[in-house]
This record gives C-alpha cells, structure tokens and sequence, in this order.
C-alpha cells in the first residue's frame, strides 16, 4: 500500500521534521512530497482538497489522508505495530503518556521563544544579528529548560529513543543554534538526538539560503 508524506517545501517546519522521522524510523517504504507553503499551496487545490486541515504534514496511507505530527506517529506504531516494526513511541502505557505529554505541550506552550526564535535558527546557518530575547521569550526559554531538565534523564525522555526526543531536541536547538545558554547535559542530549541517521537525512534535504 502506498505511502506518501506531504511536507513545506523549505523543509523549516518542525511538525513534517517529526512525520519524516518518525516514518524513517519505522523503516517502512514512502515518497515525499512538497508543497510550497509559501505560495499558498496548502490552501488551494489539489493539496487543500486532499487535507481537510490544509496543513503539512500529511500523509496519504492507500487512500487515507492524514494530518497533525503527533497523530501520525500514533497512526504508524498501530498500523506498523511492533515487534514488527519499532516503536516511534513508548511501549510502557505511562511512558507514552508522557511523550504525547511532552509532544502536546511543545506544540502549545513557549509562543514567545518560538517566535522570537522561529525554525529556521535550527535548519539554516547560524546569524549573528539575533534581537535580545524579549522578557516574555526569556520565561519562556527558563521554562524550557526547567522542564526539559527534570523530563531528560540521560540520553532520552524515557529510557529509549521515542519521537518525543526528536521533537524536544529540535526545541532546545532554537536557543542552542542562536547562543543563547543551555546547561552542558541539555546541550548534549539536543546535539546527539540531531545526530540519528533519520534527523540527518532530513537535513540533507534542507535548502540553504543564498
């Protein structure tokens, strides 16, 4: 059954980062496909025909549309259950709880860092001519990094990699990437997680501003 993931043609967008990871992990056989965000290209046929959010990512699993990263990570360990497959998620039902925790609170909480310090500090070459963290984006960076600290113990969230540590990873790489402080461990576990094979591919992929 064919697969296909619809991801932001720049390649800067956190969530299809997550969707791609988590499908390259589960090893399973799928074609990317781009839309350019840009353009306008979500909002407008064939894609906002195909998504009933009109939002990347997507995927297209034989004839079922799917979006929200956090869904489809859901989505691929039930149909590419393990021992089959490997597990994007936690197994033990209280540290998958967790990770869906930390992946929900990521997506709605820190709006000030996130905008201050958006994604493409992560995925383009560092600058020099960062703005100061406003107080509200400095709270947000301190409840980061608190939070962050009590969850990592190690080199993952739970004992194992699960893609909540993909996705807390590239959130610690926002203050990271733009210099601003990170305790040593917190640095460590962000930098390693950027290091799996399926974090690499993506930015392989990843056009660079000229």
């Amino acid at each position: 059954m064919s697969l296909i993931l619809y991801v932001d043609r720049n390649r800067i967008s956190p969530y299809s980062l997550s969707a791609f990871v988590a499908l390259s992990e589960k090893r399973v056989s799928f074609t990317v496909q781009d839309v350019d965000l840009d353009a306008g290209a979500a909002r407008q046929p064939p894609f906002s025909t195909l998504s009933l959010t009109q939002r990347v990512p997507a995927i297209d699993h034989g004839g079922f549309i799917l979006t929200e990263s956090n869904a489809i990570a859901d989505y691929l360990d039930d149909v590419f259950a393990a021992p089959d497959y490997p597990s994007v998620l936690p197994r033990d039902v209280r540290q998958r709880a967790r990770a869906r925790q930390v992946q929900a609170w990521l997506r709605s909480d820190l709006l000030a860092l996130r905008n201050e310090r958006d994604s493409t500090v992560v995925f383009h070459p560092p600058r020099a001519d960062h703005a100061p963290l406003s107080p509200a984006a400095q709270a947000a960076a301190a409840k980061l990094l608190q939070i962050a600290g009590e969850l990592v113990h190690g080199d993952y969230l739970a004992g194992a990699w699960s893609i909540a540590d993909t996705d807390l990873a590239l959130m610690l790489l926002r203050l990271i990437k733009s210099g601003e402080p990170v305790p040593p461990a917190l640095r460590d576990y962000a930098l390693a997680q950027w290091q799996r094979p399926a974090v690499q591919q993506w930015l392989a992929q990843v056009p660079q501003p000229i």
